[in-house]
């Protein structure tokens, strides 16, 4: 009898230890920060998962971070601009679920430079970063549209991520598989420079992946560049968005005082 009670007490104060041990990884799971990525194409290209050898730079940075510790997720989507992206309701959706502790890593510029309010996609913004602004029609969504600058649709992510108590992390668009007198044309002129300006007026960090990137190609040369592109001059293989990845990472940890690096593999 001594033999049994001793026996189910064992049984009994593992089960409590079990019950402790799951109850704690829960805990810590519903409490990590988590990292959401927001882009077009090249940072998610279709479902993620590789169609026609494409790839963005975001179906990889999982695999970068320590995901026991913050939970990763891409809500890149292709074709979207800047300004699309909020009007489609993709970023208020983010909001519903963002919270103190996490971060927000941004990429937009490939889109913006298309036309207002055309008939096939009516995802382009005012170039630069300053308060002009437009009314349009628009024909897709069949609806009056006031559209702004690039700099305003992305203060709007860097406002509202603050809001929330999380880290905003701007990035520069990825080059283009474009070589000028054997040179990576970069966005120092445009998207490149205005997101930088940006994330540093409104105390964000910012990562010149535009640069970090272009360095790498420049060092590669335009022969060897090439095969990250199957299909066109901008969505590289997995190759070449893996590269992307990795000067995502060395951009993060170049950031001083973002808390994001310690999450890092």
């Amino acid at each position: 009898m001594i033999h049994n009670n001793k026996r189910r007490l064992l049984q009994v104060l593992m089960a409590i230890g079990a019950f402790i041990l799951v109850s704690s990884f829960v805990l810590m799971q519903a409490n990590r920060p988590t990292l959401y990525i927001i882009g077009d194409s090249t940072v998610k290209n279709g479902s993620g998962k590789g169609e026609g050898q494409m790839w963005g730079w975001g179906s990889f940075m999982a695999d970068r971070f320590d995901t026991t510790r913050i939970a990763v997720q891409n809500h890149a989507i292709g074709g979207r601009s800047s300004r699309t992206f909020i009007t489609e309701g993709r970023w208020n959706r983010i909001l519903e679920t963002l919270k103190p502790g996490d971060f927000v890593i941004m990429q937009f510029g490939h889109n913006d430079s298309g036309p207002l309010d055309d008939t096939a996609r009516a995802r382009g913004t005012i170039r630069g970063i300053g308060t002009d602004s437009i009314a349009i029609y628009n024909p897709i969504r069949k609806v009056n549209e006031v559209v702004h600058t690039y700099g305003w649709y992305m203060r709007k992510y860097i406002d509202d991520a603050k809001a929330k108590g999380a880290t905003a992390i701007v990035c520069s668009p990825v080059p283009r598989n474009i070589f000028k007198n054997g040179k990576t044309e970069r966005a120092n002129n445009s998207y490149g420079k205005w997101a930088e300006d940006v994330a540093k007026a409104g105390n964000a960090f910012f990562i010149p992946l535009n640069d970090l990137i272009a360095d790498q190609y420049d060092a590669l040369g335009a022969d060897s560049v090439k095969h990250f592109f199957p299909g066109d001059h901008t969505h590289p293989n997995k190759n070449g968005s893996s590269l992307n990845a990795d000067m995502v990472v060395k951009g993060i940890k170049a950031l001083n005082k973002c808390k994001l690096k310690k999450y890092l593999k």
